[in-house]
């Protein structure tokens, strides 16, 4: 079976923040108020204090000494709210933004996160960024979005800090700056978050903003997954299962693959599925390495939808079935995934799972081949050699044959001088010149497999 390595990714995802209104301590400091303490705070806030009406919104929405009871929490909110306070503007921001107690409503959450923000509440600013950045409640504007994070990440905020990263990792709302990146995913890892650790882990994984390290990377990845980050999880197996930064460890692999996978990891799924068919830090089992390949594959993950294909075809860990290897290649070959794109092209040249044809088998092999699939540009050199599904072609031929020789396809070698034996010196010069110039096309999503 034809495995490669995992892709790292950095999930650059913009972490909304949005924490339930009850998870700020009241201003008075109780967080296990009793009856007494609430009726302390209900003497207090019917006074009008807006301390005191907010730390009852909070008791009221966590259901600590009085009835769990969001209309009598967000009355009290409001009423803090109504005076200035800042920790109350920014709970209903949070109730209006997740609907709770409320119809939902992004407009009014931003009205409330801009009133606390404004005050300089910290996680309300970062709030409000998240919401220029996504265009709820607000118009999507990136400079504006910048401007919030900043703030608040200047405060120490940590989800301003990472999405701050992200801003610059990504050129957005600023020129991008992976060092200025990097500076920002450093500051919120310092205070333990795992999702900046993973993205600082990435970043020295592929040397961007910092020198390539992988043995710093594994480490940031190890912090991260060791709080239950599943992607980091998964690419620190990656690590362990390729001795990046790490030495090998198969046993290693495995645990933290299976860690991500049983978080639902589509990319974890699928190397652990590796992991079984291969019999690496696990026993051989073809019928768990098809188990795990299929949860990947019905997340959409490209190379576990070919490698599922492959155990079809081959009648590994469950019956033979060729149309359903031709179903689950063409899932992966329609995502850009070469090794599927050529493994569909050879059923159809073979007739295996579908009718036999010879046209089609061509279309899927260049597919394959353009982005520098070696058995593909082997296979498409043949089909120019002999006239199949293509008129004959013998400089076409030599053309693909060259290319898969190139890529270490040494068994066309043969093939190639044959072909080039039927051209004239100058056609040579022509095809060598276009093979001296050509350029595989980008891969698709499913381009590395483990």
């Amino acid at each position: 079976m034809n495995f490669g390595s995992c892709r790292i990714v950095l999930i650059a995802v913009l972490l909304l923040g949005f924490q339930s209104a009850v998870a700020e301590e009241p201003g008075h400091g109780a967080t296990k108020a009793d009856a007494r303490t609430a009726k302390r705070y209900r003497l207090a806030a019917d006074r009008g204090d807006a301390e005191a009406q907010y730390a009852l919104g909070v008791l009221y929405g966590e259901g600590t000494g009085v009835p769990e009871d969001a209309a009598e929490a967000l009355k009290w909110f409001r009423r803090a709210a109504d005076q200035g306070y800042a920790k109350a503007q920014f709970a209903l921001g949070i109730l209006y933004s997740q609907g709770m107690g409320v119809p939902e409503n992004d407009a009014e959450a931003a009205k409330w996160y801009r009133l606390a923000a404004d005050q300089g509440h910290a996680k309300a600013q970062s709030s409000l960024g998240v919401m220029y950045s996504t265009g709820e409640g607000v118009r999507k504007d990136a400079k504006e979005a910048m401007k919030w994070y900043r703030r608040a990440a200047d405060q120490g905020n940590a989800e301003a800090q990472i999405n701050l990263g992200v801003m610059y990792g990504e050129g957005l709302g600023v020129p991008e700056n992976d060092v200025e990146a990097v500076k920002w995913y450093r500051l919120a890892a310092r205070q333990k978050v795992a999702k900046a650790q993973f993205n600082l882990g990435w970043m020295y994984a592929h040397g961007q903003g910092v020198p390539e390290d992988a043995a710093e990377a594994a480490q940031w990845y190890q912090r991260a997954a060791e709080q239950g980050h599943a992607a980091a999880q998964s690419n620190l197996g990656v690590m362990y299962g390729e001795g990046i930064g790490v030495a090998r460890n198969d046993a290693e692999a495995v645990k933290w693959y299976r860690l991500a996978a049983d978080q639902g990891n589509a990319s974890a799924q699928g190397n652990l599925g590796g992991m079984y068919a291969s019999g690496e830090g696990v026993p051989e089992n073809d019928a768990e390495a098809v188990k795990w390949y299929r949860l990947a594959a019905d997340q959409g993950d490209a190379a576990a939808r070919y490698n599922l294909g492959w155990m079809y075809a081959n009648g590994e860990g469950i019956p033979e079935n060729d149309a359903e290897a031709v179903k689950w290649y063409r899932l992966s070959a329609d995502q850009g995934d070469a090794t599927a794109q050529c493994a569909l092209g050879q059923m159809y040249a073979m007739g295996d799972g579908v009718p036999e044809d010879q046209v089609q088998a061509v279309t899927w092999y260049r597919l394959a081949a353009d982005q520098g699939d070696a058995t593909a540009q082997s296979k498409l050199g043949l089909m120019y050699d002999q006239g199949i599904g293509v008129p004959k072609d013998s400089a076409e031929a030599y053309f693909w044959y060259s290319l898969a020789v190139a890529a270490g396809a040494s068994h066309a070698r043969e093939a190639r001088d044959a072909a080039r034996a039927q051209l004239s010196s100058t056609q040579v010069a022509e095809v060598q010149a276009r093979t001296g110039a050509w350029q595989p096309e980008p891969r698709g999503p499913g381009e590395l497999r483990r």
